[in-house]
């Protein structure tokens, strides 16, 4: 939606609220409802103010200790809410609305660098350095029940109903159960700019996924960020819910496979240029683990990382093979690679800049590639192992070189602080499985 759309909607009285977002270290959206005509008049051009703390809290939204840049000490002031106005879009499934992302900035106009879009804009730029751009996909998997979010919190989130009650992937029979619902999202996804391509079952009880047609990797975050916002609405108005878990039980996870490739002015490089291909695929190999952290940000990401599940253990690379973590395919100039090891659960800007930060460090130093894995990557006893858990992969990140030259020492210790929240959260609290297991028989 371009500007003056907005305002000939405002005229019309068609449009009355704007909804300005930054995208928070968690990968939700944050922000206020402004009323259309205040937007235009002020916020527009100058931007709007928020409470700093939207990038120092935990997922409960609970300021805590750790972060340099936010705390109380400092006083948790405001930062500034830049509309980027080429997010400008329409919310069809709330009245009268549309949406507005915004980049963060500190009140002297400079970037505040821990921002997941900011952090993406400056890989990106470094692409843009050797005149290039990364395209991406993300196919975020996710499981519907028929409980509503209300009804799910008062269980305790125990007993729920899936909306299938078997493995429906590719099933159009099983699917069917819950078209209404898919169409609807399907259907205001494309009114809102989006380019849907498709819907299908998975594997887990009701388990689904709807995929987009690839885009420049700051929209295809921009619009993965806003599909799972919008999702989680549209279910919540079919009195349903659904959840992006990495693993919200014993069976399949639901993962966010990333489709990635290079173009230049001539259009896909990976093709034309298979030295440059090998080098960024190599760099992804030699990296992986380190940068983990960004892919798998959560204590329930790691449990997903189990043999025969569709989610990879080694890292490794192969044709086509979806036991490797990282898979080659399309051909010409399709040719891409897929990262297999993010969950539905990943902020898609850190994502993606992990991406471009190991491909980039694989060009820089040359790297070579090693050959392609086949057979079972599950049983590859001489590869690497993708980190077990969260506490791993912080510390991996810690003490990655990579990392902090890619992103500079005040975004690593920031995130590093955001996992050590989460381990902390995680440590002290009593699960269901402790009760379960020793209450009686301890």
């Amino acid at each position: 939606m371009m500007l003056q759309e907005l305002r000939a909607g405002v005229d019309r009285a068609t449009i009355d609220t704007v909804l300005l977002a930054l995208t928070d270290m968690q990968g939700r959206l944050q922000g206020k409802r402004l009323t259309a005509r205040h937007f235009l008049a002020e916020v527009a051009e100058h931007g709007a103010e928020g409470c700093n703390y939207l990038l120092g809290v935990d997922v409960d939204m609970a300021t805590v200790a750790g972060y340099e840049m936010f705390s109380w000490e400092r006083g948790y002031g405001d930062f500034v809410l830049r509309p980027d106005l080429d997010t400008l879009r329409p919310v069809p499934w709330q009245e009268g609305t549309v949406v507005c992302l915004a980049d963060v900035a500190w009140q002297d106009g400079s970037d505040v660098g821990v921002s997941p879009r900011q952090i993406l804009r400056r890989q990106l730029a470094r692409l843009s350095d050797r005149g290039w751009t990364a395209n991406a996909g993300t196919e975020l998997e996710f499981m519907v029940f028929r409980d509503t979010y209300e009804q799910a919190w008062h269980k305790g989130y125990r007993e729920m109903e899936p909306a299938n009650l078997y493995n429906v992937d590719y099933s159009l029979l099983g699917t069917a159960r819950v078209e209404p619902l898919m169409r609807r999202i399907r259907n205001s996804m494309q009114a809102t700019g989006m380019l849907c391509e498709d819907s299908k079952g998975e594997c887990n009880f009701g388990q689904h996924e709807i995929n987009f047609r690839y885009a420049d990797a700051l929209r295809t975050a921009d619009e993965h960020a806003i599909y799972k916002n919008g999702v989680k609405e549209i279910a919540a108005l079919e009195g349903m819910s659904i959840t992006f878990m990495a693993k919200y039980d014993e069976r399949e996870g639901n993962s966010c496979h990333i489709h990635f490739s290079l173009a230049d002015e001539q259009g896909p490089l990976f093709e034309r240029d298979r030295a440059l291909f090998e080098s960024f695929l190599a760099g992804q190999l030699a990296t992986l683990r380190e940068l983990t952290l960004l892919l798998a940000p959560n204590v329930n990401s790691y449990k997903r990382f189990a043999a025969a599940t569709f989610a990879p253990t080694a890292v490794a690379w192969g044709r086509d093979n979806r036991t490797c973590a990282l898979r080659v395919v399309g051909h010409g100039e399709s040719l891409r690679f897929e990262n297999r090891v993010g969950g539905a659960d990943l902020n898609p800007y850190m994502a993606l800049s992990a991406i471009i930060a190991a491909g980039l460090h694989g060009v820089e130093r040359g790297l070579e590639l090693e050959p392609a894995f086949e057979g079972n990557a599950y049983d590859a006893q001489d590869k690497p192992r993708i980190p077990t858990s969260l506490r791993d992969a912080r510390e991996l990140f810690a003490s990655s070189a990579v990392a902090r030259t890619a992103f500079g020492d005040d975004v690593v210790d920031h995130y590093l602080n955001a996992a050590d929240v989460e381990l902390d959260a995680f440590g002290a609290a009593v699960t269901d499985w402790e009760r379960f297991r020793g209450f009686e028989r301890l």
